[in-house]
């Protein structure tokens, strides 16, 4: 079993904390203030979820990414090398109050996001659904709540994937990050905030 962790502990972090916990799966969860400003966090998501240093989320095999756009780069700088490890984009080139779309010169958010987590094996995932649905039971509509997800990498995506069957989802590959990255990232892309679900 792959150990599991999340820098970012707002909305999305919670959400993703909080679908891994339901179904019994161990997350250590971090954020820039550190561990004790979760206290509270953590006791509210079961004993499953625990607190962490950046540091700590960061050296786990499969480690989750979501952080205020703007916020990324110090979220990310000076963590070790990831050595081929999973990282999952979870982010959105845009930020909540005024959501005016980040200056990204043209490049994808995917190809930005890479460049801050060298040595990663980077999935984009997790980015595209509403923080309460990803929160909330995938079955709860009737069939599996469907999750995109894309990458370059084969074996980083069939690892993310089987992760996202776990949590009840019904994951689909959109090939690789020029590809997949450009239609599930917000704003922009026509897949984020479709809630889609997947009968039979």
């Amino acid at each position: 079993m792959s150990s599991i962790g999340i820098i970012g502990a707002g909305n999305i972090g919670r959400a993703i904390a909080q679908a891994l916990s339901a179904k019994g799966i161990a997350v250590t969860l971090s954020n820039s203030r550190g561990p004790e400003s979760l206290a509270t966090t953590v006791a509210e998501l079961g004993p499953l979820v625990t607190a962490g240093t950046r540091e700590e989320a960061a050296a786990k095999d499969i480690v989750f990414v979501a952080v205020n756009w703007s916020k990324l780069p110090d979220a990310l700088a000076g963590l070790p090398p990831f050595d081929g490890r999973i990282v999952v984009d979870a982010n959105n080139p845009i930020e909540a109050p005024l959501f005016k779309p980040a200056e990204l010169g043209g490049r994808l958010s995917s190809e930005i996001f890479a460049d801050l987590v060298p040595g990663a094996r980077v999935v984009k995932a997790f980015n595209h659904l509403l923080s309460q649905l990803l929160a909330t039971d995938p079955a709860s509509d009737g069939g599996k709540r469907v999750l995109f997800y894309s990458g370059d990498d084969a074996g980083a995506k069939a690892a993310v994937g089987a992760l996202i069957d776990q949590l009840g989802f019904f994951g689909i590959d959109l090939g690789s990050l020029a590809i997949g990255g450009r239609l599930t990232q917000f704003p922009g892309g026509p897949l984020p905030a479709l809630n889609l679900v997947k009968f039979g």
